[in-house]
C-alpha cells in the first residue's frame, strides 16, 4: 500500500508533486535523481506510465478534489503532466496555500483555445483569423469573411487531432454546432480560417518564479493525422530574423501569461502579406513539457524536463544550448507487435548511437509509445540531418512493424 506522503531526502531537498502519471512525468524522474529532488506523481493507475519508475505514485483521479488536495499535502510544489485539471480543482489547491505552477491563472490560456486566442490577438501576436461560433450564422458569417475551408476547434479537451475538423461545407459542422453547450464546446466552437503555411514550428522556453526565462532553439515538426511523428533540431534552413522573432514572442508570452515551468509555443511558418518576408503565427500553446521539446533529453545541455523542474522550484535555470549541429527525433506509434523487448535490443546492437525512449505502455496501434533520438552532424550540413533523420526514422518504423529489416 502506498503511504500517505513520500519519504524525504535528508539535507533539506524539496518534493515536486506531479498531478497525472503520464510519459512526462515518467521523463520527469532522471533529472529529479540527478538534481537530488524527490518525485511525487499522482496517477491514474499502479500501472501508469510514471507510476512504474516514480516509487511514490499513489492513485487518484485529477478531477477529485480531496483526493488532488491530499496528494499535494506531501510536496512543496505541485506541478501538472497535462493540462486537464479542473479549474476548480486549481483554485482549491490555491486556496489551500498550494504552490502551483503553473499557476490556474495561467494555465488557462493553454486549457481553453478561446480564452488563448483573446489573450493572444490583446496582445498583437500573430494568430490566423478567428471566431467564436455558437449558431449557423455565426459560422457563415465568418466563412464570408476568410472563405471556405475552415477549422474548427473544441475549445476544451483536444489533444492530439482530437477535437479538430477541417470543414469544406456549413454541413460538415453540423454535429458539431448540435454540441454547442455541452463538455469541450460548451462556451461554443472556434473557428479559424486555414492557414496556407509551409511547415510547422515550435519553441519550448522555461520561465521560473523570479522571471528568469530560457529558450531552446526553434525547432522544425512534422505532423501526420495530427499526430507529431518527427522533431528536427534546430528547424532547418529556418531564416534567421523569423527564429528571432518566434524566440522573442515565445519569451514575451511566457512572461505576460506569467507561465511558470516550460512553455510550449507551437507556429505555422507562413509569409507576410505584404512584404512576402518569412512570418509565423501562433497555433497552440501547451504549459509543462512538450513532445516537440522530448529531442532535448539527448540533444541538448538541459533537458526540457530538467528545466520543467527548476522552473517550478525557482531554481536557476540550465543551459538550453543543442550539444551538436543537429538533432532528429521520431515518435514511436503502436503497431502490430505487442513484444517490443526483442525489436529494442535489435536496434541498440544495430545503432549503438541511437537513444531510445520508451514509456513502458501496452501496444496499441497508433499509441504513442516512446520516441527515438540521434544526434551529431555538420554545421550547416542538410546531408548530414537527413543521415540523422533516416537513422531515427528507421528506428521508429522497425518498433512499429513498417519496417522489418
Amino acid at each position: 500500500m502506498t503511504s500517505p506522503s513520500p519519504v524525504r531526502a535528508e539535507g533539506g531537498f524539496p518534493v515536486v508533486g506531479i498531478v497525472g502519471g503520464g510519459q512526462l512525468a515518467r521523463m520527469c524522474q532522471p533529472p529529479a535523481t540527478n538534481l537530488a529532488l524527490t518525485l511525487s506523481v499522482l496517477a491514474e493507475s499502479p500501472t501508469s506510465s510514471a507510476a512504474l519508475v516514480v516509487p511514490h505514485s499513489p492513485v487518484g483521479e485529477h478531477t477529485d478534489t480531496e483526493a488532488v488536495l491530499a496528494f499535494a499535502r506531501g510536496c512543496d510544489v505541485v506541478t501538472f503532466d497535462h493540462e486537464h485539471v479542473p479549474q476548480e480543482v486549481l483554485l482549491a489547491l490555491q486556496d489551500a496555500g498550494v504552490a502551483l505552477h503553473p499557476s490556474p491563472q495561467a494555465l488557462v490560456f493553454a486549457q481553453d483555445k478561446l480564452a488563448m486566442r483573446r489573450r493572444l490577438t490583446a496582445l498583437g501576436l500573430p494568430c490566423p483569423r478567428w471566431a467564436q461560433a455558437r449558431t449557423a450564422a455565426d459560422v457563415e458569417e465568418f466563412a464570408a469573411q476568410v472563405g471556405w475551408p475552415l477549422v474548427a476547434k473544441a475549445p476544451r479537451g483536444g489533444y492530439d487531432g482530437k477535437g479538430v475538423l477541417v470543414c469544406r461545407g456549413p454541413a460538415d459542422l453540423d454535429g458539431w454546432l448540435e454540441g454547442v453547450g455541452r463538455g469541450g464546446l460548451a462556451d461554443g466552437i472556434l473557428l479559424e480560417e486555414a492557414v496556407d503555411f509551409s511547415r510547422e514550428l515550435s519553441i519550448m522556453v522555461g520561465r521560473s518564479p523570479s522571471g528568469q526565462a530560457a529558450a531552446w532553439p526553434v525547432v522544425e515538426t512534422v505532423q501526420e493525422g495530427g499526430i507529431n511523428t518527427e522533431v528536427l533540431a534546430p528547424a532547418p534552413s529556418l531564416d534567421p530574423g523569423l527564429a528571432a522573432a518566434l524566440t522573442e514572442g515565445a519569451l514575451r508570452l511566457a512572461g505576460e501569461l506569467d507561465v511558470t515551468g516550460v512553455l510550449a509555443v507551437e507556429a505555422f511558418e507562413v509569409r507576410d502579406p505584404g512584404t512576402g518576408a518569412p512570418a509565423y503565427l501562433v497555433n497552440e500553446l501547451a504549459m509543462r513539457p512538450h513532445n516537440s521539446g522530448h529531442w532535448s533529453i539527448d540533444g541538448s545541455v538541459t533537458s526540457q524536463f530538467e528545466q520543467h523542474l527548476r522552473a517550478v522550484l525557482d531554481l536557476p535555470l540550465g543551459d538550453p544550448s543543442a550539444r551538436a549541429p543537429w538533432t532528429a527525433s521520431a515518435n514511436v506509434l503502436g503497431g502490430d507487435y505487442p513484444e517490443l523487448y526483442a525489436t529494442y535490443r535489435h536496434l541498440l546492437a544495430r545503432d549503438p548511437g541511437l537513444k531510445v525512449h520508451l514509456y513502458g505502455k501496452g501496444v496499441r496501434p497508433g499509441r504513442k509509445l516512446g520516441h527515438v533520438t540521434v544526434y551529431g552532424g555538420e554545421q550547416g550540413d542538410l546531408g548530414s540531418l537527413e543521415e540523422l533523420r533516416g537513422r531515427s526514422r528507421h528506428a521508429a518504423d522497425y518498433l512499429q512493424g513498417v519496417v522489418t529489416e
